[in-house]
């Protein structure tokens, strides 16, 4: 998934549905929860950190050199009251900087974006990536990931007075909105032949068209539904569990790097203590009103 189609969200989601009016679920994130998740995190001993060419040359330097983003509402935001990071994707970065270092503050972030996550690892300016970072062949090719440590799928957002449909085996017949040149129209071909679909240029149109009852349904990335209502999103609700075909995102290492290992040993670590559920709740589930916490993808 693109950085931008996260962040197209931030200003459409304020306008979605009735007036303006503030969703309930539209909740900040529990800052004092994360920060004590991050200071509980595990810590790996010293033989740990010496097997890993890539995480002793980080506890040499005493800092991680983190790339990621500090605008995506869920994932990674910055609070400018008090200077911290946090979101899902903030979390884990945080969590694996106090691993190898004792301390989940010791980072130096660099801002990325979508045509510069490849190239900032590729010049060595950065020790990771870290940015809703879609796991593809392509970039397979120019970099290594670790991971997948998330995936999203399609989802279902209807007015939160619509009861007639509660998943997407319910379109059949209504009217669904999805973007055009995304993954929706073929998803919708697959999940709801029967559906009727109109599709839109952008995501704001969208929710403008289920906004204004021209159609029933908007059908898209799962993540940016639940960005949407996080930001406060009015009258909406998500309508059944997300469905289609995975897109995982991974953490970006050098090509090549033993990272790698090292990483996925990390992130089997924190789905096995709980760690990984806990930060997904408190970034996540509590914002948007997600009681149920998903499994996370499987770690090769």
């Amino acid at each position: 998934m693109s950085i931008q189609s996260i962040l197209k969200s931030t200003v459409a989601a304020l306008a979605i549905l009735t007036g303006g009016s503030v969703f309930a679920q539209g909740a900040p994130i529990d800052a004092a929860a994360f920060d004590a998740l991050v200071a509980q995190g595990p810590v790996a001993d010293a033989a740990t950190v010496r097997a890993s060419t890539w995480a002793s040359k980080i506890k040499q330097a005493g800092t991680l050199r983190l790339g990621s983003v500090q605008t995506s509402n869920l994932f990674s935001l910055l609070n400018e009251k008090d200077g911290k990071i946090r979101g899902f994707d903030a979390g884990l970065a945080q969590l694996l900087t106090r691993y190898i270092l004792g301390d989940g503050a010791r980072y130096q972030f660099a801002q990325v974006t979508s045509s510069t996550r490849e190239q900032v690892l590729i010049n060595n300016q950065v020790d990771m990536v870290i940015a809703t970072y879609s796991i593809t062949p392509a970039r397979a090719e120019k970099i290594s990931f670790a991971g997948p440590y998330y995936a999203s799928q399609a989802g279902v957002l209807v007015k939160a007075n619509n009861k007639s449909i509660q998943s997407y085996a319910d379109l059949a017949g209504k009217k669904v909105a999805t973007q055009a040149g995304s993954t929706g129209p073929a998803i919708l071909a697959q999940y709801a032949p029967k559906a009727v679909v109109q599709e839109f240029q952008t995501h704001q149109e969208s929710l403008d068209a289920l906004r204004q009852g021209r159609v029933d349904a908007y059908v898209t990335d799962y993540t940016l539904l639940l960005n949407t209502l996080s930001l406060g999103a009015s009258n909406a609700r998500l309508a059944g569990a997300p469905f289609g075909e995975q897109d995982p995102y991974g953490i970006g290492l050098p090509k090549g790097s033993d990272g790698v290992a090292f990483v996925n040993a990390f992130l089997k670590k924190l789905e096995a203590d709980g760690t990984w559920a806990k930060l997904w709740t408190i970034s996540i589930g509590q914002r948007t009103g997600s009681t149920a916490v998903p499994t996370p993808p499987a770690i090769p």
